[in-house]
C-alpha cells in the first residue's frame, strides 16, 4: 500500500437517483458509516465524508460516531472508534470539495464511481499511478442507485464500472467502495 495517499472518500445520499431514474435523497445507513469507515482505514484513506443535506440524518450519524468515539462503543472496540474517527459530516458536496481542496493546498481530481458506464473513464491503473505521484483525489460513491446526472457536471473523470463475469452488476456501495479501494491503494505483487 502507497504510504499516506492524498485520498479521500464521499458517500453521496442526496442528489442521488432512484430505481425509476427520479432524482432524491436518500438515508445514511449504519452500515455505510461503519463499513466504508473500516475499508477507508484499511487503505489510508485521509477522510471520509458523509454528505446528506438532512439535519435529522446528520445529527444520527454524529450519534452513531459519538459512541464509538466517546461513548460505550469507544471501551468495547476501540478499533472501530479509530475507524469511525475518519467521518466527516456536511450537507452539500460542494463543502466536501472546497474543503478537500482546502486541506491539500491544490485542486483536487473528482472521481465518480458508477455501475454503468459513463462517457469520460479513467482506468483503474491510471488513477493508481496519478494517486502514486501525489495527486489529490476525491473519489465520490452514491447511495440509492447510484451519483444523480448533475453530480457529474462537479467531476473531473469517472472510473469504469466494476464489471463480474456476467450481467449481474447490482453491488451495494460498501462493496463497491472495498473493490475500488482495493484496486487504487492495495498491495500489488508487482508493486515490489
Amino acid at each position: 500500500m502507497m504510504s499516506c495517499p492524498h485520498v479521500d472518500v464521499a458517500l453521496v445520499h442526496a442528489p442521488v437517483v432512484n430505481r425509476q431514474g427520479e432524482v432524491i435523497g436518500s438515508a445514511v445507513t449504519n452500515l455505510d458509516l461503519h463499513d466504508i469507515a473500516r475499508a477507508c482505514r484499511t487503505f489510508g484513506i485521509d477522510t471520509y465524508w458523509v454528505v446528506t443535506p438532512y439535519d435529522s440524518q446528520r445529527e444520527l450519524s454524529e450519534q452513531i460516531i459519538s459512541h464509538w468515539l466517546e461513548g460505550h462503543g469507544k471501551i468495547a472496540n476501540p478499533d472501530r472508534g479509530n475507524a469511525l474517527s475518519l467521518i466527516r459530516i456536511r450537507a452539500e458536496l460542494d463543502e466536501v470539495i472546497a474543503e478537500t481542496r482546502e486541506k491539500w493546498g491544490t485542486e483536487v481530481l473528482v472521481v465518480a464511481t458508477c455501475a454503468g458506464r459513463q462517457p469520460e473513464t479513467m482506468a483503474y491503473p491510471e488513477l493508481r499511478h496519478k494517486i502514486a505521484q501525489g495527486f489529490p483525489v476525491l473519489l465520490l460513491f452514491g447511495t440509492g442507485w447510484g451519483l444523480a446526472p448533475e453530480i457529474f457536471s462537479r467531476v473531473n473523470i469517472s472510473l469504469p464500472p466494476i464489471q463480474g463475469t456476467g450481467n449481474y452488476n447490482h453491488l451495494s456501495v460498501r462493496s463497491a467502495a472495498s473493490i475500488i479501494l482495493d484496486r487504487l491503494l492495495g498491495n500489488r505483487e508487482d508493486d515490489a
